[in-house]
């Protein structure tokens, strides 16, 4: 898939009945956990300054989730010491029906490119290692495996794509 054909749109309050939506979604709750909680931590981060939220939309189809953040506002998150200037992100595809098919790694790689191309030093990303799927699509936007991590959510695979 190209990467100009998914357009990434700055989250906003009208777009959390969506979200909430897209993590009771089986898939998404499974890796993501509980959608009551979760819709409270990504709601409650619509104003925070170190986290930028987007809603992504294949063509003119909103279909996932992709948040970016700065790592060293949360240090307790597991990710460890990073450069300054890396970013992190986590996202999720709430259209079941778009599962699988390749979109994942295609938008992750076309929002990655652009944070490297206007300086992003590196990007992180933290799936849990029995997440195959998601290792996966990592892997084939240009990230590699760095280590294991522990997080607040538990242990994790540090994945790491550098400019």
């Amino acid at each position: 898939m190209a990467a100009d054909a998914y357009a990434f749109h700055p989250m906003s309050q009208s777009d959390l009945p969506r979200v909430r939506r897209w993590l009771e979604q089986p898939e998404v709750a499974a890796w993501w956990g509980d959608p009551d909680t979760q819709y409270a931590l990504v709601s409650g981060d619509l104003s925070e300054p170190a986290m930028a939220q987007y809603i992504v939309a294949f063509g003119e189809r909103p279909f996932a989730y992709l948040q970016c953040y700065d790592p060293g506002v949360w240090p307790a998150g597991g990710l460890g010491a990073q450069p300054p200037g890396t970013r992190g992100i986590d996202q999720f595809i709430g259209e079941p029906e778009l599962i699988g098919r390749g979109h994942g790694s295609a938008f992750m790689r076309s929002f990655v490119d652009g944070l490297l191309r206007t300086g992003t030093p590196r990007v992180v990303t933290d799936p849990a290692p029995a997440n195959r799927r998601a290792i996966r699509a990592c892997e084939k936007a240009g990230f590699r495996k760095e280590r294991l991590v522990e997080t607040s959510d538990g242990q994790a695979i540090l994945m790491v794509r550098e400019a």
